[in-house]
């Protein structure tokens, strides 16, 4: 995987450049000391994993993914304060790890950002979008489309639930949503997606889809109901 490292701190930077010399699978494009260098180096290259410092001047590590958006390499944060915790997971990132970072957390990361970029290319549609092909544990199973109720993300998984059984794969949530037929699915939440004929009701900020409870946020209310035939 190609890696960018940001974070303010030489010291930092130089602990993770060692730290990539027990992991063949890494390959260090650049290092920056801060977001406006990044964004260069992310025009101009293909970066597949950032590790990312959260505490920098003027943009942090936290507003920096929320201004790269959906199409942003994974995500692995790096701080000194694990308070930062919460707050990084609810962007959806591979991993957060507490500043001094040690090789066996390193590596932890690294063994989980490899299995879900290995994974984005597994999650992918048919020829005719008929059906997906995902990676369940160690198997990879079919999947019809149209068996979908809904999809959410769970971390560092994506949980989809079905009328019978429920599969988790290890992926972002981006990931699948740009491998599904935007026709029949559309993103309700950041972390939810939906197939639009499984809707049976909608109820103020609710889907009700077989008998489960799906909520929609403001921010995709509106694509939503210009999805939906309403009479």
């Amino acid at each position: 995987m190609n890696c960018l490292i940001i974070d303010d701190n030489a010291i930092a930077r130089s602990v993770l450049k060692n730290l990539f010399k027990i992991e063949d699978s890494l390959k260090l494009i650049a290092e920056c000391e801060n977001a406006a260098d990044a964004f260069k180096i992310l025009a101009n290259n293909k970066i597949d994993l950032l590790l990312l410092d959260v505490e920098m001047p003027r943009i942090t590590g936290i507003e920096l993914v929320k201004v790269l958006g959906d199409k942003r390499p994974l995500i692995v944060f790096i701080s000194s304060k694990r308070d930062y915790a919460s707050d990084a997971y609810d962007l959806n990132v591979v991993d957060f790890i507490a500043k001094p970072i040690t090789p066996d957390r390193f590596l932890k990361a690294i063994i989980k950002a490899k299995e879900i970029y290995k994974n984005q290319n597994l999650f992918m549609p048919s020829k005719k979008d008929e059906f997906i092909f995902i990676r369940d544990s160690n198997i990879i199973r079919r999947i019809k489309l149209a068996d979908i109720n809904y999809l959410e993300a769970k971390g560092d998984y994506v949980k989809i639930y079905m009328d019978k059984k429920n599969y988790a794969t290890h992926s972002s949530l981006k990931s699948v949503e740009d491998k599904l037929p935007m026709d029949m699915f559309s993103r309700v939440h950041r972390s939810l997606i939906v197939n639009i004929s499984k809707i049976d009701t909608i109820e103020g900020g609710t889907l009700i889809i077989q008998q489960h409870f799906v909520s929609v946020s403001d921010a995709y209310k509106s694509s939503l109901n210009k999805r939906m035939q309403i009479l």
